[in-house]
């Protein structure tokens, strides 16, 4: 899943792109509207945190007009407006969902998961594969119904794999899901990650290599 963030504070904007990385989340960060304008236009998100008091205006304005556009990303207002009329200007103008600073970071990270499944294609709580089970709910997965422990990002590529189980997923297509625009799509980090992953997961192994493409997961021998 990967979100974008815009927050012109640069220590908060730091802690909510930490707090979301954390999360196992994929996180692009910018300080303004016209930077969130270029990244939209390029990069299909899963949601977009605002900050709403921005240098170039309110970002319930540039939210509204989004949606007469039939921009359709989820939306979360991060903001020190508090008031009932606030929310509600913010819900009015296409915002999803709206926190109130200061938060908790678990809270943020869990609104954030909760509109990233909204996105396109509603995903199943639970993926299965062999004996393998992936509850994407719970963040949790178990292989012979032994609880393994995986980290974020671990679990947003196993995640990914398992959205599209028996099909080749690409190394490029990988980054451009569970790492944010600071990756090189010429490095060996996805390679380095599924060699970890597959220690995790034990054998047989799940995790097949796609000679030339990428990796797929599937039962073993398929």
């Amino acid at each position: 899943m990967r979100v974008l963030v815009i927050e012109d504070d640069e220590d908060l904007r730091f802690a909510v792109a930490a707090a979301l990385r954390g999360g196992g989340l994929a996180v692009d960060e910018v300080a303004d509207l016209p930077a969130a304008d270029e990244a939209l236009s390029v990069t299909e998100y899963d949601c977009a945190v605002f900050d709403r008091m921005l240098p170039a205006g309110d970002s319930v304005d540039y939210v509204q007009r989004l949606r007469r556009a039939g921009r359709a990303v989820p939306v979360l207002f991060l903001t020190a407006k508090d008031q009932v009329a606030d929310r509600v200007e913010g819900f009015d103008a296409g915002g999803d969902d709206y926190l109130v600073k200061p938060f908790a970071a678990p809270e943020l990270v869990a609104r954030v998961r909760s509109l990233c499944r909204r996105a396109g294609t509603v995903r199943p709580p639970v993926h299965r594969v062999a004996d393998l089970e992936i509850d994407t709910a719970r963040r949790q997965v178990r292989r012979a119904g032994l609880l393994l422990f995986l980290t974020g990002k671990e679990f947003a590529v196993l995640e990914l794999l398992a959205t599209r189980a028996d099909q080749a997923v690409t190394r490029t297509e990988i980054i451009e899901k569970c790492w944010d625009e600071m990756a090189e799509p010429n490095s060996n980090v996805v390679d380095v990650l599924i060699l970890q992953l597959r220690r995790k997961l034990g054998d047989p192994q799940l995790i097949h290599t796609v000679r030339g493409t990428g990796y797929r997961l599937a039962e073993a021998g398929r």
